[in-house]
């Protein structure tokens, strides 16, 4: 069964680097790890200090929730971050995800727009509203079929909170092991299989094409 959502016992280990240079470092992050502090001592162990404990001058760029893993950008200067956060704020960094999702998905590929917002009484759970939403768009791709399960590839144009793992519940495929979405044999995994596998973007400061990616560990 998946943990419950108020324990947090985030896994030990080296984190994996996946590609660094002067301006940047690239790791793979473990799931059930936060990728920044939350509120509180026992919430302080997070990819990112345990980044800086390494490398004072490790900054953030961007974020992937608690349960999710997969490929992380930090910089490494100042005018790295700048830039870089740059790139994700007009959409110039090309995500792709892995999931396996509950259900036989019956078509080969689509795409979900549905605008979220946070569900106040509930939160961090976001729900789709038509009215006060922020514009949420997935594209998706069906993979493999096993078991009554499938797995998908993800691409999402806009970066909401929980946007894959909204959107993939509203077309009735949640995502399996999700502790906010997945209902039933769906959350019966030990976790949540959602993975960041592979951004493209162009350097902050060489500019040169980086084609990054971390496989899925499931």
């Amino acid at each position: 069964m998946p943990v419950a959502i108020g324990n947090y016992a985030p896994p030990k280990g080296a984190i994996p680097i996946v590609w660094e240079d002067d301006h940047l470092l690239v790791v793979d992050k473990p799931h059930g790890l936060l990728s920044v502090p939350g509120r509180g001592e026992h919430l302080r162990d997070s990819l990112l200090t345990r980044l800086q404990e390494m490398r004072a001058e490790v900054l953030l760029c961007h974020r992937l929730d608690r349960d999710t893993s997969g490929i992380m950008v930090f910089a490494l200067t100042k005018e790295a971050q700048r830039r870089m956060g740059r790139l994700f704020e007009t959409k110039r960094v090309k995500k792709r995800y892995v999931a396996r999702v509950w259900g036989e998905v019956a078509e080969p590929r689509g795409t979900v727009d549905l605008p979220l917002i946070v569900d106040w009484p509930n939160r961090p759970r976001q729900h789709v509203d038509n009215e006060a939403g922020k514009p949420s768009v997935t594209d998706w791709e069906r993979g493999a079929v096993e078991d009554g399960t499938t797995r998908m590839v993800l691409k999402p144009r806009t970066g909401r909170s929980h946007q894959l793992r909204v959107h993939m519940k509203e077309i009735g495929h949640p995502i399996l092991g999700d502790p906010f979405y997945a209902e039933g044999p769906a959350g019966d995994f030990d976790r949540l299989m959602l993975h960041a596998e592979g951004l493209k973007f162009a350097h902050p400061i060489t500019e040169k094409v980086l084609r990054l990616e971390v496989p899925a560990p499931f």
